[in-house]
């Protein structure tokens, strides 16, 4: 398929991360509109929104020279979720995220994505801070976030009152 932006492909030893493709919308859409951790978070949209999600993704792409990667297992071919860099116009800094797909958590692959992605920013966009905002309540993506070698100090994020900042220091990438 056809990668919709101008994002690099990245590999590490179980993933691939790539551009979106079109044939990344239903994944994506299923999980915008029905996802547990996205209910949850009381963050589910429609399937009309998950589309202009998805094309607003791909213009990140192109505006800043980053965005998210698309996720693919190299075992199965299918994706797995999105990890990557992105920052929106009211937000304080450049932010590392990461949503993984329902059946793919709790395997180790926000982390592994997640350092390749750091690295990336790091070594190929001269970034040397990167912030997570990450909801208080959201234990199992502040454990990522402290695998990445993030840390907080409880300040909350300007845009998402019920997000910490999470810091991630560049020099360990």
């Amino acid at each position: 398929m056809k990668n919709l932006s101008n994002a690099p492909v990245l590999t590490t030893e179980r993933l691939v991360l790539r551009g979106p493709e079109r044939s990344d919308l239903p994944s994506f859409t299923r999980f915008m509109t029905s996802a547990p951790s996205m209910e949850a978070q009381g963050e589910t949209v429609t399937a009309e929104q998950a589309w202009f999600g998805f094309l607003t993704g791909i213009g990140h792409w192109h505006w800043h020279g980053f965005g998210f990667f698309t996720v693919v297992a190299q075992q199965t071919g299918h994706p797995v979720g999105r990890v990557g860099l992105i920052r929106h116009s009211n937000w304080p800094g450049i932010e590392l995220a990461w949503h993984l797909f329902e059946d793919a958590e709790r395997k180790g692959f926000a982390t592994e994505a997640a350092l390749a992605v750091k690295k990336w920013a790091y070594q190929d966009l001269g970034l040397d801070r990167l912030y997570s905002y990450i909801d208080r309540e959201n234990t199992r993506s502040q454990a990522v976030a402290k695998r990445l070698g993030a840390a907080t100090d409880g300040t909350r994020a300007p845009h998402e009152p019920e997000a910490e900042l999470w810091v991630h220091s560049m020099e360990r990438h």
